[in-house]
């Protein structure tokens, strides 16, 4: 079929970025690179679906207009003796390559030309993979749809600017590069953390490096008005559906004795806390059930996490998290400790702790706002948080219009969290389209 588009020779100018010599890690941004193995990179995906195909010439072009626009982003990473840090990266790239069987393979920092972020794309999609050190996944959107808006320009058509799609024309804002956590790390008290134990997904793992996608495409209408038959907001009643689906697993499993299922999701600071940072700007909640208090129905797990939400999810709570996490970057004393010291008590502690303190993770971009004129030339987005750092479930939510999509992503052969899970909202009468990477013999 003949492309109604044609390729637009003069109509974007590059962006001139402010000049900086370095940028510091933000307070998330620490731990990331910490955790890196071999084997893990805490990578993510943000994926555009287009109504036509992908010219990758042309989108070869737009991520190079596109990148100068996000200084944050067109970066190497270095060690320092006490911290790591980001570098402006003029080398050539990133380089548009077609898609991968195995998304979110591990990102090296001195690989692909030192950048901390990938593009690619595959028949209609334009994927963009990005190290968590860079930024959160409202960062990444802005990068994603910035280079979907310039790639579209390119072709002839009449993008605006507005939500997501910045001007590249113009210079970076500041506060789009700071690091909003310290602005706002200002409670007089750090609450302390959950650091209970939790259930465990058992599983098979895949091998090196083998990725697991399961997405399910879904209405936004019909998922919100088997959300309100429950009294809970769409958020609220998926995360109660992942709870119930670990909770079945954990009964299927052979146990001694029976843990709490806890969630971790994300919540997006912008929303309480004034900032246009494109770098991290999340903290995490933990909505569980308890299973050793007793039996739930699934009536009682939304009333929890409904609760739960209203309690947490709210600028007091989220303030004092903020507070917990800037108080050990800002001891004097741990300030001047050896990175590699650093490394060795942040990588025990998140494996001997946090990364036993959730049971999942899950995370809601919720919808998608794009410039009208864009609207047209726009299928769905999909979003994957990445190859988890052990044995366990990622799931991640977005919609665009009606089209909501819930992404699966592991790395054991297993599908009974995912299994349970899209039965339960099949059951409350939501048709789901499931699309997936890899193949089941049994189904």
């Amino acid at each position: 079929m003949t492309s109604r588009f044609h390729i637009k020779k003069d109509g974007v100018k590059p962006a001139v970025s402010s000049p900086r010599d370095w940028y510091r890690l933000d307070l998330s941004a620490i731990v990331y690179p910490t955790l890196q193995r071999r084997d893990f990179s805490s990578v993510y995906r943000l994926s555009v679906l287009l109504k036509e195909d992908i010219r990758p010439e042309v989108l070869q072009q737009a991520v190079d207009i596109a990148l100068k626009r996000f200084p944050t982003y067109k970066v190497c990473i270095h060690k320092g003796l006490f911290w790591r840090y980001l570098e402006p990266n003029n080398r050539p790239g990133p380089f548009v390559r077609p898609d991968i069987h195995n998304p979110c393979m591990p990102m090296h920092f001195k690989s692909g030309g030192r950048y901390l972020l990938r593009v690619y794309y595959y028949g209609k999609r334009i994927s963009l993979e990005c190290h968590h050190c860079l930024g959160d996944g409202t960062g990444g959107m802005c990068v994603l749809q910035t280079i979907t808006a310039v790639y579209l320009r390119l072709l002839g058509a009449e993008i605006s600017n507005g939500y997501f799609v910045l001007d590249v024309n113009e210079a970076p804002d500041p506060e789009e590069l700071e690091d909003a956590y310290m602005r706002y790390a200002n409670a007089l008290y750090c609450p302390p953390r959950p650091a209970e134990k939790t259930y465990r997904v058992r599983g098979t793992k895949e091998p090196f490096h083998t990725f697991n996608i399961i997405d399910g495409i879904m209405s936004v209408k019909e998922v919100a008005a088997v959300a309100a038959r429950y009294n809970a907001t769409i958020t609220e009643y998926l995360n109660s559906v992942l709870l119930y689906a670990l909770l079945n697993k954990q009964n299927m499993d052979f146990h001694l004795k029976l843990y709490p299922v806890r969630i971790a999701m994300p919540v997006n600071l912008r929303r309480f806390f004034p900032s246009k940072t494109l770098r991290n700007f999340i903290t995490m909640v933990y909505p569980s059930i308890d299973p050793r208090l007793g039996n739930y129905t699934f009536e009682e797990i939304v009333a929890q996490v409904h609760n739960y939400m209203r309690y947490y999810i709210n600028e007091k709570f989220l303030r004092g998290d903020i507070t917990t996490n800037a108080a050990t970057t800002r001891n004097p004393f741990i300030r001047v400790v050896p990175l590699f010291l650093k490394d060795i008590v942040v990588r025990t502690f998140y494996r001997k702790v946090q990364d036993k303190n959730s049971s999942a993770g899950l995370t809601n971009m919720g919808a998608m706002k794009v410039p009208e004129d864009m609207k047209p030339y726009i299928d769905r987005f999909d979003i994957y948080m990445g190859q988890p750092f052990s044995s366990r479930t990622n799931c991640a939510i977005i919609s665009f219009d009606d089209t909501l999509t819930i992404n699966f992503a592991s790395c054991i052969m297993e599908a009974d969290v995912e299994r349970h899970f899209f039965r339960k909202l099949v059951e409350d009468g939501i048709h789901v389209k499931i699309e997936s990477n890899r193949t089941f013999d049994d189904e």
